[in-house]
């Protein structure tokens, strides 16, 4: 576990009653539909001589990589990524075509993202671009820090091998303590034992040269923090998906 503060220890009696509460009373959002893997075109005026690749994409982890707060795919992460890339002038002038696959699925914590990594066959071409999302569940889980830090390793390590991974991004955990959902003073724990995971996150990160660390900010003049998430008031929202992919999408570039 991550070691508390002597006054989160104080409060762990009210950290438990309504810990308990809110799993019985959360409400249950399905995984967004539609597809999970495909090719696409990026400029049909393209010849077919021109010396252009294909951009590999692979997405991995939770509910938040899955979609959980909307109802199909192209609202979702994948989707609105997938949109943002099309429009970048950097993307379309190297590559002809993107391939992406989506690997998620809700409730995934760091341990079972790595055990879909063993199961899934390797793929015929190496992935250019890998995002991995993990930590809510792992934060839920109460997973040692000790723990969580071997498994961020085991899934760069095992995505580098197996699936040719060129880069890796790893999205931090989205501030918890603003979650709608969580109570107070629940939520402040929760944004505690958050900072602890990112902060390792950061750091395993820093150790490679192609994984990075890409932090959630949901500081907005328009907007309030609970602005971002869906009507279970935990997983993202259609607006929190759009920021999340225009950040990706960005930085995909800036890699590529």
């Amino acid at each position: 576990m991550i070691p508390l503060q002597p006054k989160h220890i104080a409060l762990a009696p009210v950290y438990l009653y309504q810990g308990m509460k809110l799993k019985k009373t959360a409400l249950r959002l399905p995984e967004a539909e539609g597809e999970r893997k495909g090719r696409l075109t990026l400029n049909e005026k393209d010849s077919p001589s021109e010396d252009k690749s294909t951009l590999n994409i692979m997405l991995l982890g939770d509910s938040s990589a899955a979609g959980v707060g909307v109802s199909s795919q192209q609202e979702a992460l994948a989707g609105q990524l997938l949109e943002q890339l099309q429009l970048l002038p950097q993307i379309q002038q190297k590559f002809s075509q993107l391939e992406w696959a989506l690997h998620a699925t809700s409730g995934h914590t760091s341990f079972d993202a790595l055990r879909r990594l063993y199961v899934l066959p390797v793929p015929p071409t190496p992935v250019d671009i890998m995002i991995v999302m993990v930590g809510v569940n792992d934060t839920t889980a109460n997973v040692s820090i000790n723990k969580w830090e071997q498994q961020l390793r085991e899934i760069i390590g095992l995505s580098q091998r197996k699936f040719g991974a060129k880069q890796i991004i790893f999205p931090c955990l989205p501030p918890m303590q603003e979650m709608p959902a969580i109570p107070s003073p629940l939520n402040k724990l929760m944004g505690y034992k958050t900072q602890i995971m990112n902060e390792k996150l950061i750091e395993v990160c820093d150790h490679y040269e192609s994984v990075l660390a890409l932090p959630i900010n949901l500081n907005n003049k328009d907007l309030q923090p609970q602005n971002f998430f869906a009507e279970d008031g935990f997983h993202p929202n259609s607006t929190a998906y759009s920021l999340l992919a225009k950040k990706l999408a960005k930085t995909i570039s800036e890699l590529v």
